[in-house]
């Protein structure tokens, strides 16, 4: 029983107790295994970002810390002004404002949500300033312009605003104006930031570069430009200048000082006001352009600034006004006759003192050929250009021949003689004075003796520009001497454009002065000689136009007896050369000499 007892109650459970395993406490050694992980995974993480930033992107990096800190801000260089031949300014610059943006400030994904912010501020599509920004490498240090000459109504709410936006700065600088307006704008141009194309030719040219884009503006950029500078600038993170640390100065550009007179194109351009047509007026020695006018015309401020769509399909519109008619061919009509009357006197066909019989209309070839008034009787050069005789010069070129007309026409300066390059314009044409065999290859039509009988009086295929009918009347003005056109006041009295000598004979000259100083004393232009001015020389033109009102021309000099200036002025369907082109001549003279004054503004009365 003791045995039993022992076994059961005593010895089972002791055995019981040993058979079981005791439980162990595993909790603070998971913990410290899951703490160690992190702290690993951590530290890995450090060390691997470090790596990057130090080692993969650390020169990137500290350019980019260095850039935050120090700038190279480009500083433009003002333009040279243009002025007239005596002083007075054309094209010169007043302070604006202009918004550039410093790529490297934000990144790619960053700009696009600052250009939405500037977009309304600057009116600008936000595509527009994010293809500025594609236009230059992400990482430049240099800034881009994206909008200059800033109204008040634009930078004066961006300015309030910049402060938030990186890399974004308004800065003020000279912009581009001209006092006149659109006065001489085909002689002046335009200017605008220069294109890519611009930049691959000119390495050296900066993002947002103002450049000449038309007439003395392009042509003379080179001397007009300027060399741009540097500043080495310390700035805070509000675009702050906190220090400068270097700079480079600009070299201004050059002044440009043209051979135009400013009262004289002001008289021409408000004297032909809003017809189509042009003006032009020489120094009769030396070749400088007094006026080049030409209408309809643009306001060159407009390129000053951003232009609109509205603005800019106004200029693309159908009058045209880039067109430069001052260098567009015409047919010239009776002024023409200064070209005939030269070809027959210098063929040896006939001498200044020669006599034509002239009568209503003359025959060639079955087809009659009119005088405007019935016909002068027997005259000569001077009575035939004073009354301006049609019939006096049909015959008169019929003698000379189309070859000799052609011949004499260039050297007084029509057509490629006239050297275009010299005035750094560009965009014109010359005109044209075809012989019979010439018309054969660009027509393909064979030579009448009408196209003979139309030439002598510049109607048919004959075309002249105003200009070179500016030189053409030059060459009578000054004794028989074809000038060379040009705009730039250095170029005058130089090799290049010294007067060349036609070979004209001096009774040739002189037969054919007497003669347009008659048209004015007693002829079709004695509205030219009622005392305001001193006494001109000229001859009118008008010009058929099919389907069209004539053209209406008109060229001169004077003063008659010492010559100064040619004037030649077109106006489109004008009608009569006297009627519409010659008062404009007399306004241009007017410019020139001084107009009279009253009696009662200049008359003082003495106690």
């Amino acid at each position: 029983m003791q045995r039993e007892f022992f076994g059961n109650s005593g010895f089972r459970s002791f055995d019981k107790t040993l058979g079981e395993t005791p439980k162990k406490e595993s909790r603070p050694i998971h913990r410290a295994i899951v703490l160690i992980l992190i702290a690993t995974g951590l530290l890995s993480l450090h060390v691997s970002r470090l790596v990057q930033l130090q080692l993969v992107d650390g020169k990137q990096n500290r350019e980019r810390a260095e850039n935050n800190r120090v700038r190279q801000v480009p500083m433009a260089a003002n333009r040279g002004h243009i002025i007239d031949r005596k002083g007075q300014l054309l094209a010169g610059n007043n302070l604006a404002r202009s918004v550039y943006l410093w790529p490297k400030e934000q990144t790619p994904e960053q700009w696009k949500v600052t250009a939405d912010k500037l977009s309304p501020l600057l009116k600008i599509p936000a595509q527009e300033i994010l293809g500025k920004l594609k236009q230059v490498d992400p990482l430049s240090y240099r800034p881009v312009r994206l909008r200059q000459a800033m109204p008040p109504e634009v930078f004066v709410p961006l300015s309030e605003q910049v402060g938030q936006m990186r890399g974004v700065e308004v800065r003020p600088e000279a912009n581009r104006y001209y006092p006149e307006g659109s006065l001489a704008a085909h002689v002046l141009g335009y200017i605008g930031e220069a294109t890519q194309a611009d930049l691959k030719a000119h390495p050296e040219y900066p993002m947002g570069m103002i450049v000449g884009q038309m007439g003395i503006e392009a042509s003379s950029n080179r001397k007009i430009a300027g060399v741009w500078g540097d500043r080495l600038i310390e700035v805070n993170a509000q675009n702050q200048e906190l220090r400068m640390m270097g700079e480079t100065p600009p070299k201004p550009g050059e002044t440009v000082q043209l051979t135009i007179d400013l009262e004289m194109q002001k008289a021409a351009e408000e004297a032909l006001g809003n017809r189509r047509g042009a003006v032009v007026a020489l120094d009769v020695k030396t070749g400088g352009v007094l006026v080049l006018a030409s209408h309809p015309t643009f306001d060159p401020n407009l390129f000053t600034r951003k232009i609109t769509k509205e603005e800019w399909e106004t200029l693309q519109g159908l009058e045209n006004p880039f067109l430069n008619r001052a260098m567009q061919g015409y047919p010239p009509g009776s002024t023409f006759k200064i070209v005939t009357s030269v070809a027959g006197m210098e063929s040896g066909k006939f001498s200044p003192d020669s006599i034509v019989g002239t009568s209503s209309y003359i025959t060639v070839g079955g087809i009659n050929f009119n005088e405007h008034s019935g016909g002068y009787g027997n005259i000569g050069f001077r009575d035939a250009l004073a009354f301006s005789s049609n019939t006096f010069f049909y015959q008169v070129g019929m003698s000379a021949g189309p070859e000799q007309i052609s011949k004499w026409g260039h050297r007084l300066g029509i057509g490629k003689d006239t050297d275009l390059k010299l005035l750094g314009l560009g965009g014109g044409d010359h005109g044209q004075m075809p012989t019979p065999e010439e018309k054969e290859k660009i027509y393909k039509e064979p030579w009448y003796a009408g196209d003979t009988v139309t030439m002598s009086i510049g109607q048919g295929l004959v075309l002249v520009t105003p200009l070179e009918a500016a030189v053409m009347v030059s060459s009578i003005a000054n004794g028989g001497n074809r000038v060379k056109p040009h705009l730039l006041a250095s170029m005058t009295g130089k090799p290049e454009t010294k007067p060349v000598p036609t070979g004209m004979k001096p009774g040739t000259v002189e037969v054919i002065k007497e003669g347009l100083v008659a048209v004015v004393a007693e002829g079709t232009g004695r509205g030219l000689n009622d005392g305001s001015i001193p006494l001109t020389g000229g001859k009118t033109g008008t010009s058929e136009v099919i389907g069209q009102q004539d053209h209406s021309l008109y060229v001169a000099f004077g003063p008659a007896d010492q010559p100064e200036i040619a004037i030649a002025v077109i106006v489109e369907n004008g009608g009569y050369g006297a009627v519409a082109a010659a008062p404009i001549a007399k306004e241009v003279f007017q410019a020139y000499f001084g107009k009279p004054k009253k009696v009662n503004e200049s008359v003082e009365i003495s106690p």
